[in-house]
């Protein structure tokens, strides 16, 4: 079954599994030929395993109905099921989150049967996938204010206000900000000092749509590597409503910047870090890029491949 194309497995998070439109896109699918079964997500960890289940049974394609912490999921699943790129299904995105801060940056469609036809009709392309630690991410690891935003916004907010929940959380914490130490290192590259803000991207945004690493590409085998540093005294509060309204984009002459196929990060204290939105912590992360490893729909133009 492997072998045919029109096996699909869509892995969908439970909140979105009674959306007409996804249903009305699934039935278009099969009407067009394609073999669609549905999973639905109960808790935290069954997309994972719903996504190796889908290797098991030897599906095409495996599709992430979600936001962008079920994206991490699904390709959290098919990197433990297959040691090899080639026998592990294509992935596919169907944006059904808070932010879907992925699909936005490569410009999948938002609407359920557009992004499905993408799926159906197009041709997957090799990306890269993050590693840290034991865990995956596909599009952005993020340390320091943001991280602390994302932890901290309800999910209720976030189910009224979309991405805008995060901007409201993060003006309420302005107050509880504190910068952290830490030194990084990688080929060719050294940094120490406190930073504000940490991006690691193999994508570009986060966080409801702020753009961190704007020159990632998914296919290129490097992390885009940002760093805001500490601000000045007293410039704290002006520096965080900027990168609020702004992403890192409003700093760009005193970020710093390394383009990297993995980096070392320390501290003395645990560092909260988010990949994809999913949470990790620990003194010492390495972060690396394993190129080719997935293979994922999207549209040829996207602006996250290198042409």
């Amino acid at each position: 079954m492997r072998n045919d194309p029109r096996s699909i497995r869509i892995v969908i998070h439970g909140k979105a599994a009674g959306r007409m439109d996804v249903r009305e896109a699934v039935k278009a699918a099969r009407a067009r030929g394609h073999r669609v079964e549905v999973s639905v997500t109960w808790e935290a960890g069954d997309a994972a395993r719903l996504a190796e289940l889908a290797v098991a049974a030897g599906q095409a394609i495996v599709v992430a109905g979600g936001g962008d912490g079920t994206v991490n999921e699904v390709a959290t699943g098919l990197m433990r099921a297959s040691s090899s790129a080639d026998c592990r299904p294509a992935i596919g995105i169907l944006p059904l989150g808070t932010a879907n801060d992925l699909a936005h940056a490569c410009g999948i469609p938002l609407d359920p049967a557009e992004a499905l036809r993408l799926v159906t009709d197009g041709h997957p392309q090799p990306i890269d996938v993050g590693r840290v630690q034991d865990r995956v991410f596909v599009n952005v690891a993020t340390g320091g204010f943001g991280t602390q935003v994302t932890l901290e916004t309800p999910p209720e907010l976030k189910q009224h206000l979309g991405g805008a929940a995060y901007l409201l959380t993060g003006l309420s914490r302005f107050t509880s900000v504190r910068s952290l130490p830490a030194s990084l290192h990688g080929p060719g590259f050294e940094w120490e000092g406190a930073f504000l803000v940490l991006a690691i991207g193999n994508g570009r945004q986060a966080g409801g749509g702020h753009v961190l690493c704007p020159n990632a590409l998914v296919n290129d085998g490097l992390l885009d590597v940002r760093i805001l540093p500490e601000p000045k005294p007293g410039d704290l509060n002006r520096t965080l409503a900027a990168f609020l309204q702004e992403g890192l984009g409003a700093f760009e002459r005193i970020v710093v910047k390394a383009r990297l196929p993995w980096v070392e990060v320390a501290s003395a204290d645990s560092m909260n870090v988010n990949l994809d939105g999913e949470p990790i912590a620990g003194e010492r992360l390495r972060f690396e890029i394993t190129p080719g490893a997935l293979r994922m729909f999207v549209p040829e133009d996207s602006p996250l491949l290198r042409r």
